[in-house]
């Protein structure tokens, strides 16, 4: 008997940020020397590679834990559960609330305990935490909660990825305009039949300086005295092209799944053309071909909102909501990826 997704929800933040919005920003390289290129070739050049054409902030007075709770309040919904029958909430993001202008997180209490708060879930019982893993925090979180149903500790649970990442972009650094704000939720619980999580795997690398691909630091302007997501963009991509295909396969074969039935991999929306290229590496691994309409992508006009990437995907194609994109039951997927720390996770699931 698996474990599986029984409703699912997210919360889309209606500012829209377009590409075209940043033709007044003063871009610094890293030693605060203004690019040479015009403003127009460093946006296009920068939505050729990424194929992000515009992204969602979340307004001034929206939190991450309000984003993440109106997720979940969806995917309970969605769920059709008693909320007070939640065994745990687990809710992953890197900054957790970050309020606008303030340019410091708040880590207490945990956005998790915020999230049980304004879901108005009284019962003691229903344990929340939150979970720091990097952009696959929404996938860890579903492999702990597995674990947990597994174990026998819980028998229903809430995981949650949500993020404000555009409150701690550095606005004169080109990947600013990567990061999105957002919140995607699933509940999972006992299957019934053989629908749900087939395996998973998860890595983390950090001998070989891999901490230093993504991490917390000062503005490239010298005036500016907070810190700032930063990234090397370069090493986050050959990293990247490097292992996550190989523990991708890990993952499938430890499921015994054919490559010929994965129907869909919902990989996190970071990079267009690294996608892209993953998965080219991915099916190589098999000596076979990328199959048409394998890979959805919102990446466009949603962004790279880190760990609510994934569940909003798989949200909006289980909906329909996605053009050329639709689930059947029984089919397979696999869900991917990378971040911080540097973590690598999948997840082979059976619709």
């Amino acid at each position: 008997m698996s474990n599986f997704i029984s409703g699912t929800g997210r919360a889309i933040p209606n500012i829209v940020k377009k590409n075209s919005d940043f033709t007044t920003s003063n871009f610094l390289d890293e030693e605060a020397n203004p690019f040479p290129n015009e403003i127009t070739e460093i946006i296009q050049k920068f939505s050729s590679i990424t194929g992000i054409e515009e992204r969602r902030y979340a307004p001034d007075n929206i939190n991450s834990s309000d984003l993440a709770a109106e997720a979940g309040a969806k995917a309970i919904s969605d769920a059709g559960i008693d909320k007070e029958s939640i065994d745990y909430i687990i809710v992953a993001h890197n900054f957790g609330d970050t309020p606008a202008n303030a340019k410091q997180s708040e880590p207490l209490p945990s956005v998790a305990s915020k999230v049980k708060t304004i879901l108005g879930i009284i019962n003691p019982n229903c344990v929340a935490y939150d979970l720091l893993f990097g952009c696959p925090g929404w996938v860890e979180g579903m492999i702990q909660a597995n674990a947990f149903i597994k174990a026998g500790i819980a028998k229903r649970c809430l995981v949650i990825g949500a993020e404000t990442l555009s409150r701690v972009v550095d606005p004169v650094d080109r990947d600013s305009m990567i990061f999105a704000d957002g919140a995607g939720a699933s509940i999972i619980e006992v299957s019934n039949d053989q629908a749900g999580i087939l395996s998973h795997k998860s890595v983390t690398y950090t001998s070989n300086n891999e901490i230093d691909m993504l991490y917390y630091d000062c503005s490239y302007d010298p005036s500016d005295k907070n810190k700032y997501i930063k990234m090397k963009g370069r090493k986050v991509y050959e990293f990247a092209l490097s292992h996550v295909p190989q523990a991708m396969k890990a993952c499938l074969d430890e499921s015994g799944i054919e490559i010929g039935d994965l129907k869909k991999v919902f990989i996190h929306q970071a990079n267009m053309k690294m996608d892209e290229a993953i998965i080219k590496r991915f099916y190589r691994l098999y000596r076979t071909a990328v199959p048409e309409g394998v890979l959805p992508m919102n990446i466009q006009t949603y962004g790279n909102s880190s760990v609510a990437t994934i569940p909003t995907l798989y949200d909006q194609v289980l909906k329909n909501e996605l053009e050329s994109h639709q689930l059947n039951k029984g089919d397979i997927i696999l869900f991917a990826s990378v971040g911080a720390g540097m973590n690598i996770n999948a997840i082979t699931y059976k619709v």
